[in-house]
């Protein structure tokens, strides 16, 4: 950002008075409210940094640093005491009163937009850093940004020759919101599709390789006739042979390999289990299959549903950042594992899953399912506490897009696991249950 665009800023900012909620809502970007439904958010990435309006949005995950916990607590509900931009600087100082404590005490909010060396630094009143987005030791830079320590002014800047700003602030401000989304989305949505696409297709390679069960049953036919060819041969068989050369049943020569390592009387043994197992594949190679299938399916429906997200928060919750590292610490083997405001949510995507789910869920765990259609379950861990009303609707949306992707009306049903009855398979019975109403949307038409 330019001094002046800062300068604009800082004008738009005086004019307010007091912070009602202060927090970081990404990695890199801070946002703060004036008790309107619009934000003011500083996007600090190192060399992207800049300010934005728009509405005021949920974190896509919890951050509890020590700069989470002491922006909250020195700048919710403060009242503003001054906005400045030093002279030629590309600096702005937000300098606050604290609501929380007795004594007057002043913290400033100092944002640097300074290229690669972008931070937000949180001050005491004799210039002293409190806590730092990002800390910087003495071996990275002569400028120690760490708790305790004197901040140092940054080296004068040469002057430069800018352009003076004439657009309307606010207007500026939302539109810079809208690109910057777009962008955004358009990169994190490409990022999504990419890491479900190669789920995706990793269950398309394992449907490829599934064996035929016509193909499996001729085999176990085929092992089966050459274990009763070594029975009505034993006697021919000498200790060191590796093939037995004989005739078939229909007159017809033919070689079975001879395995070493086994006993003369346990040869016929040894393919009719070869016969048992390829049997028993054939029977159930189907139940492999459709379960796959199960799964393909859900991975289409996270496709579609990461094409309709409208905002990044949607596709967080669709493909999480953290799952994979979560996912291993919970040994989760069966489904999916989902985090919504801190709540743990598992997904099956098929019906064996779905049942696995069930068997290992809680009395007091809440259960979600689309009514009249198959498709995921979804559990959420309560440990008997009430959930958040923006919890439940947003578990109950990825209950819908993992189901189908068909726009529609949909009715969510939920209630606790211990109203749930397993039927057959992964088929239920429940009561006490409530229902949520989902609008899914179709995917629009991008030009």
């Amino acid at each position: 950002m330019t001094h002046n665009e800062l300068k604009a800023v800082s004008d738009w900012l005086s004019t307010r008075r007091h912070i009602k909620k202060a927090r970081r809502v990404e990695n890199n970007t801070i946002e703060l409210n004036f008790g309107e439904e619009e934000s003011l958010f500083f996007d600090m990435t190192r060399g992207h940094s800049t300010v934005y309006l728009g509405p005021s949005r949920r974190p896509g995950q919890d951050f509890n640093a020590p700069f989470d916990t002491l922006l909250h607590q020195t700048l919710s509900q403060s009242r503003i005491l001054s906005v400045e931009v030093p002279e030629n600087e590309r600096i702005l100082r937000l300098t606050v009163q604290p609501r929380s404590h007795y004594k007057d005490r002043r913290i400033t909010l100092q944002l640097e937009f300074t290229g690669r060396h972008a931070n937000a630094i949180l001050l005491d009143e004799e210039g002293r850093v409190l806590e730092a987005l990002r800390h910087i030791d003495a071996d990275r830079s002569f400028r120690v940004v760490r708790p305790g320590v004197t901040l140092e002014p940054l080296p004068p800047r040469p002057p430069k020759e800018e352009l003076p700003f004439t657009e309307n602030i606010e207007e500026w401000l939302r539109k810079n919101y809208r690109r910057l989304t777009e962008e955004r989305m358009q990169n994190l949505r490409r990022q999504k599709r990419q890491q479900v696409e190669k789920k995706r297709d990793k269950i398309r390679r394992l449907l490829a390789e599934l064996p035929d069960e016509t193909a499996l049953q001729r085999e176990s036919e085929r092992f089966s006739e050459m274990g009763n060819i070594i029975l009505a041969n034993l006697h021919t068989i000498r200790p060191y042979d590796r093939e037995l050369n004989a005739t078939d049943f229909s007159g017809d020569p033919v070689t079975v390999p001879l395995p070493g390592g086994i006993v003369r009387n346990r040869l016929g043994e040894y393919y009719f289990r070869r016969a048992q197992r390829a049997r028993s594949k054939a029977k159930h190679v189907h139940i492999e299959r459709e379960n796959l299938e199960a799964k393909l399916r859900f991975y289409d429906n996270i496709l579609q549903a990461i094409d309709e997200a409208k905002d990044p928060y949607d596709l967080e919750l669709l493909v999480p950042k953290q799952g994979r590292s979560r996912r291993k610490k919970e040994k989760l083997r069966d489904g999916e594992l989902y985090w919504i405001e801190g709540y743990k949510v598992y997904v099956g995507r098929n019906a064996r899953e779905n049942q696995k789910l069930l068997e290992a869920a809680r009395a007091n765990d809440l259960w979600m399912h689309v009514r009249d259609l198959p498709g995921s379950h979804v559990l959420i861990r309560t440990d008997k506490q009430n959930l958040p009303e923006s919890v439940l609707r947003s578990a109950a949306k990825l209950c819908v897009d993992f189901t189908t992707s068909h726009p529609g009306n949909y009715a969510v049903d939920y209630t606790r696991r211990k109203f749930v009855k397993l039927q057959e398979g992964s088929r239920v019975e429940y009561d006490k249950y409530k229902t949520i109403h989902v609008l899914k949307e179709g995917v629009e038409i991008r030009e």
